[in-house]
């Protein structure tokens, strides 16, 4: 007899990778994993978990920290707006719950920076809750297992999905059920050319029977991409510092430092502006892509023979730069040029 449940289980056992986050029922580590693995490849995850299990061995230590060394150490991740909710947690946690984590999905859910997924993935994977973790890989799981031409960024498409999840979760053994479709999703049932000639679920797969697997799952809501442009004006003196200023306010990279930027609203401006500078350097343009910004960066360089500091600004020894943390952009620009700079 065919069960959806027992052929997720099995598959799991003979091919799960081996990751430290399922070897543990500690909440806090859990947890961290699913923050850190949030829009992030696992093989690119895996050093960052490792480093704040080691820096932060208890959520204590991590609320106890200071947000630029939480930074410092997520830098190269992205999206940093998850490390600062991050740190915010752990602080409500350490302050409304002494540390201890709650062991069920609703109470779960009421802390600050703790949604839907995360809640599910905490309460399963730590204290076995029957409770279905729905993430992308899931997602398209069912709706090409079930053949759904229902989208799943739609409002009710995200009910129904996470009803059926949950109707189908394993009750007798719902964390490594869950674990198991997630990691199906993750290396059998990819995104782009499936091999379904080897998966166990081919013959009672609708989209498979229905040649739909590249239609699912199905999505209405197209990401409106903006397009921004940057020049960072990097300025030394002749004691070999430079100015680096702090982001502020709610955008992209709050709590960063960069060098000081000019924001264009066109490319034609900004290479006008270029132009008529008088500077030593002038880099290639960097191209950064966010969830709904593409930046397109270029840096110069020029001599500051005095600086005149805003609040937010600082000085700082070239030596000194990677003690500051920065958005993956400039660091990339610091790796490819620090012979450049430091000449």
């Amino acid at each position: 007899m065919f069960l959806f449940q027992d052929v997720m289980v099995d598959w799991y056992q003979n091919f799960k990778r081996d990751l430290p986050w399922r070897n543990t029922r500690n909440p806090y580590k859990i947890w961290l994993s699913e923050i850190i693995l949030q829009q992030t490849r696992v093989d690119q995850g895996l050093p960052y978990y490792e480093k704040f299990i080691s820096h932060y061995p208890t959520v204590f230590e991590l609320a106890n920290a200071d947000e630029q060394e939480i930074l410092n150490d997520w830098q190269g991740l992205g999206y940093y707006s998850r490390a600062r909710n991050l740190h915010k947690t752990a602080k409500e946690i350490v302050a409304l719950y002494n540390g201890v984590f709650p062991d069920n999905y609703q109470d779960l859910l009421k802390l600050t920076g703790i949604g839907p997924y995360t809640a599910a993935a905490i309460s399963s994977f730590a204290f076995d809750e029957v409770k279905a973790v729905v993430d992308g890989n899931v997602y398209r799981v069912l709706s090409r297992f079930y053949d759904i031409e229902e989208a799943i960024d739609s409002t009710t498409g995200k009910k129904n999905f996470d009803k059926l999840a949950n109707e189908l979760i394993d009750s007798t053994q719902p964390a490594t059920y869950n674990q198991a479709i997630m990691e199906f999703g993750a290396l059998q049932c990819v995104p782009v050319n499936p091999n379904c000639e080897i998966c166990p679920l081919r013959m009672q797969c609708l989209s498979f029977k229905n040649k739909t697997i590249a239609l699912r799952p199905v999505k209405t809501k197209k990401t409106k991409t903006t397009l921004r442009y940057f020049v960072y004006e990097i300025k030394v003196n002749k004691s070999n510092k430079f100015i680096l200023e702090k982001r502020e306010g709610k955008g992209i990279w709050q709590g960063l430092y960069q060098f000081p930027l000019k924001e264009f609203v066109s490319q034609v401006e900004k290479d006008h502006y270029i132009e008529n500078l008088k500077s030593d350097f002038v880099s290639k343009e960097y191209k950064h892509i966010l969830s709904h910004q593409r930046i397109l960066a270029t840096f110069v360089l020029g001599k500051m023979e005095h600086s005149d500091l805003n609040a937010n600004q600082i000085e700082v020894r070239i030596e000194d730069f990677s003690d500051f943390p920065v958005p993956r952009l400039m660091d990339k620009f610091w790796e490819e040029n620090y012979a450049v700079l430091m000449n």
